[in-house]
């Protein structure tokens, strides 16, 4: 056994030994009055308050950094699954669902996605899909155009508010650029069987065939449980009057911008159409017309 010290507790001696002397050699004491000294420890001490502070911070800081590579390796492929997903809906909204290859799918479909602005101007050719939901504002208008079967469509993103949180979609238009042509909503948080009823088919099917805008370019389409105009007018969602009144609100708000755009696309003459002449005379026995120099 390695000697230990003991200190006297009367006058202070220290004694090397394996035990405390019986008596102090300096002041006569007892050995009860004789204390073991506590040696100091090498290294950390692994039962103290400052390691395990010390410890649990070192921890935190490798699985943060731990965390951070796996986030950094894995954002690629949630990008693609974000990018993949946005496709699926506006694909949904030409009534192409559950593909065996959506992204095939949309490439073939989806021949341009223009930026415009509310004023009826392409700000740009292409990069509508890039446009964040909280970019788009009356500057920076994102849409898509379908081709199907030889038929133009174009696609209106849409944002607005539920019950208890977000929801969004996009409609899609048919080339006389106000007939609903389809439609795709989704939500974050409605209430099943209530306002989740608006990403059903049932709620989805009343759309195609009604109209979006007004004589005057008012946003005619609306979402009630009771009207008279057959041509706008959609069914609300049974007990769902808050979420049906935020998909009313969402299209009114969202749509209206899209308007001088659309409406300029009605009023040109496609590029594909091609005016004919005046038709020629070719029959031998017509004699021309006589001209100004041979009538005179």
């Amino acid at each position: 056994m390695a000697a230990k010290k003991y200190v006297c507790k009367v006058c202070g001696y220290v004694h090397e030994g394996k035990e405390a002397p019986s008596v102090c050699p300096l002041c006569k004491a007892a050995a009860s009055e004789f204390e073991a000294v506590k040696e100091a420890k090498n290294g950390i001490d692994k039962n103290s308050d400052v390691y395990a502070v010390l410890y649990s911070a070192v921890v935190v800081v490798i699985v943060a950094f731990l965390l951070a590579g796996v986030s950094s390796a894995l954002k690629p492929m949630q990008d693609a699954n974000v990018e993949l997903d946005k496709k699926k809906q506006i694909l949904a909204s030409l009534n192409e669902r559950n593909l065996p290859d959506a992204a095939a799918t949309y490439d073939a479909l989806i021949v341009a996605d223009p930026i415009v602005d509310a004023q009826g101007n392409v700000v740009a050719e292409n990069g509508g899909f890039e446009v964040a939901n909280d970019a788009v504002n009356e500057d920076n208008l994102p849409l898509y155009i379908a081709k199907i079967d030889g038929a133009t469509k174009y696609i209106l993103p849409m944002t607005g508010n539920g019950l208890w949180g977000g929801i969004w979609g996009y409609l899609a238009i048919n080339d006389d650029c106000n007939t609903i042509y389809g439609v795709y909503f989704s939500h974050a948080s409605e209430t099943p069987g209530l306002g989740a009823e608006i990403a059903g088919d049932k709620f989805q099917g009343r759309f195609p065939g009604k109209k979006v805008y007004g004589e005057n370019g008012e946003v005619g389409l609306s979402v009630m449980k009771k009207s008279t105009d057959a041509d706008f007018h959609v069914d609300a969602v049974s007990g769902a009057t808050i979420t049906s009144n935020g998909v009313d609100a969402m299209l009114k708000l969202k749509l209206l911008p899209y308007y001088k755009y659309l409406n300029s696309l009605t009023k040109s003459v496609p590029a594909s159409v091609v005016v004919p002449a005046e038709p020629v005379a070719t029959d031998a026995n017509v004699e021309p017309a006589a001209t100004d120099a041979a009538q005179l």
